[in-house]
């Protein structure tokens, strides 16, 4: 299966396990599985990060790299063809971060690992 983090299953998964049901943590710990995070996530941590809405244990461009690699999470860029997914979703979500990773779950078909009952009434397969 192809997996998509969501950016708090990724910060979940790294920093608050607990938060993280054990089924999920099984699915994204599968060998057999590829998971993956975005450019659209790492922008988004950066940001929250650096408005200090959120804290790491390091800066981003130290920790989003090191628990990517612990994870076995590969990076996933942002290319045309998801952001023009975007013209086809309905207005359900406001977030701007959780649209642009719906468009590329529809685009690449991923299914996307996520507690936002919001993304679930998209055209995509969620995991949670």
């Amino acid at each position: 299966m192809k997996l998509l983090l969501d950016t708090c299953a990724f910060l979940w998964l790294n920093l608050d396990l607990r938060r993280v049901p054990a089924r999920i943590q099984r699915v994204c710990a599968d060998p057999d599985n590829e998971v993956y995070l975005s450019a659209v996530s790492v922008w988004e941590i950066s940001v929250k990060h650096y408005a200090g809405r959120l804290q790491l244990p390091e800066p981003p461009h130290l920790f989003i790299p090191k628990q990517r690699r612990l994870n076995g999470a590969t990076p996933l860029r942002l290319r045309e063809s998801a952001v023009y997914q975007l013209s086809k979703l309905p207005e359900l979500h406001k977030d701007p971060f959780d649209r642009m990773l719906v468009c590329q779950a529809i685009a690449h078909s991923l299914a996307l690992v996520t507690p936002d009952e919001w993304i679930s009434r998209y055209p995509v397969r969620v995991l949670w």
